[in-house]
């Protein structure tokens, strides 16, 4: 069975500042980045969006294309029955023949009148849909310059902390490996609570780094001995001593 090693209090606040300071670093590069991550995540589902939305008004138009080219066959195939029966009432031999034809007639010509109709609804409408997707690809093209923008400059900032960034991932991980499983989720507890991030603050001008609490005279002495893990009664931060914090490097 593998020895594990047992870290003493100071040796674990050691590596506590040290993964503050490597985190704050880290968040420093965070806040380099901005909202540039997520901003460009939102336009590339907005420019998702506005491509499904292009291409279906383009398959709406073609539908209707497809519509206006059947109405245009209706009208032939109705003007050539037309002129059938238009020839054949030349040869009616009695009124009921002469009244049936004449309403083949009227029923032809119904029938084009319709079929104009439908056209011209459809070419209406088409027309809409033309400055719909007008609209959609403009919209489409001032979204896709905004988003190679934001990749760029989202692209630069990675580039120039690519490196560092993760040496201080690599830093955090080694630092957390010297913290016990328990204080180290304090530690993340804390930070989460923060804005800023800080969890392990030292004591400076009798008072908490954080919070500017008033540490007792009493506690900052044993709070310089890093024989115990100490807190901020009032905001909770991890104490530490300002001579331990400054012989921390971060490079």
């Amino acid at each position: 069975m593998a020895n594990v090693k047992e870290y003493s209090v100071e040796e674990k606040l050691t590596s506590l500042v040290n993964l503050q300071k490597v985190d704050s670093k880290l968040d420093e590069i965070r806040i380099l980045k901005g909202e540039l991550p997520m901003e460009v995540a939102d336009l590339e589902d907005e420019i998702q969006g506005l491509h499904a939305r292009q291409l279906r008004i383009e398959e709406e138009i073609n539908g209707i294309t497809e519509f206006i080219s059947q109405k245009k066959e209706a009208i032939k195939e109705a003007e050539g029955l037309l002129k059938k029966y238009e020839k054949d009432s030349e040869n009616v031999k009695n009124n009921r023949e002469f009244e049936a034809i004449n309403k083949e007639i009227e029923m032809q010509q119904l029938e084009i009148k319709l079929c104009e109709k439908h056209i011209k609804d459809a070419n209406e409408e088409i027309a809409e849909k033309a400055q719909a997707l007008e609209k959609a690809k403009k919209a489409l093209n001032t979204k896709e310059g905004v988003l190679n923008s934001k990749k760029g400059e989202l692209e630069k900032i990675i580039a120039s902390t690519e490196k560092e960034e993760a040496q201080f991932l690599k830093s955090a991980e080694a630092a957390r490996s010297h913290v016990d499983d328990r204080l180290l989720a304090s530690y993340e507890k804390i930070r989460k609570n923060y804005r800023n991030g800080l969890a392990v603050v030292p004591v400076e001008r009798d008072a908490c780094g954080g919070c500017f609490y008033s540490i007792p005279p009493q506690k900052q002495s044993e709070i310089k001995q890093r024989k115990k893990v100490m807190v901020c009664e009032n905001c909770g931060r991890i104490l530490v001593d300002a001579e331990l914090v400054d012989s921390v490097e971060v490079k």
